[in-house]
């Protein structure tokens, strides 16, 4: 990754920290009379920081270090938040939608990605287009092909999931030769992603064996390349030299 990308990937990690700090320097603590009667001050405070940084980070500050890597990585082209208008044959739709609504009622069989698609794909179509709208957290252009991603919180629950499933199904169906990913930024559990411990999204996809199923290094390397997760850490280790002494004169 050269020298310009690093510095702008660099600036996101310092700039929700910054903006954590700001946030929790000058907003008035919530008035909690339990948790100041048995927990200290300080405990307290930094509960609160935690729960501000994770807020900002796992939010706009995941999608754009996820539009820098890929660009960063040769994409022609990268956004966030990218809306895309497909039209599908209304049986396939609707096979979609009883797919998903199978898994939620646990009256579905399958869940890998492999044999859905496939089973997808046979339905008759009728001849009948819906015209849908997706909305992904980022897409990406690489070698001619579309990528889109649908990037969650370590552990998301089964709403999201199921509608990140629909629309990586959707556009499957819906946009010629295209990746389409479901990302997790990390592993709570541990490096190995067959550690992954989360049960609600487990039931919509197999997170053990499904190719679309992204998590910690295999989701930042998918989008930037071998190596981009370590490199990221690697990046993030140096601005926290900078960002933790700012962080010790708070208290």
């Amino acid at each position: 990754m050269n020298e310009g990308y690093r510095e702008l990937i660099a600036n996101e990690f310092r700039n929700c920290v910054q903006g954590t700090i700001n946030r929790i320097t000058k907003n008035k603590q919530t008035y909690r009379p339990f948790h100041t009667a048995l927990l200290s001050e300080e405990v307290i405070f930094w509960s609160a920081f935690e729960r501000s940084f994770s807020t900002s980070f796992g939010q706009r500050v995941i999608e754009e270090l996820a539009r820098l890597v890929a660009l960063a990585n040769g994409a022609d082209a990268a956004a966030r938040q990218m809306e895309t208008y497909i039209k599908i044959d209304e049986a396939v739709d609707n096979a979609i939608h009883n797919h998903i609504q199978g898994l939620r009622d646990n009256s579905c069989p399958e869940r890998d990605w492999y044999t859905t698609v496939q089973k997808i794909s046979t339905v008759p179509n009728v001849g009948r287009t819906h015209k849908i709208r997706v909305i992904s957290d980022l897409w990406w252009r690489k070698d001619g092909r579309d990528n889109f991603i649908s990037l969650k919180t370590v552990k998301p629950n089964i709403d999201q999931t199921a509608v990140a499933k629909q629309d990586c199904l959707h556009l499957t169906f819906g946009v010629k030769n295209c990746n389409v990913y479901f990302g997790l930024p990390y592993n709570p559990f541990g490096e190995k992603r067959e550690s992954y411990n989360f049960n609600p999204p487990m039931g919509i996809f197999d997170f053990q064996h499904d190719p679309v199923v992204l998590i910690g290094r295999d989701m930042w390397d998918t989008i930037g390349g071998h190596g981009c997760y370590d490199e990221l850490l690697e990046i993030a280790s140096q601005v926290g030299k900078e960002t933790r002494e700012s962080i010790r004169r708070l208290r």
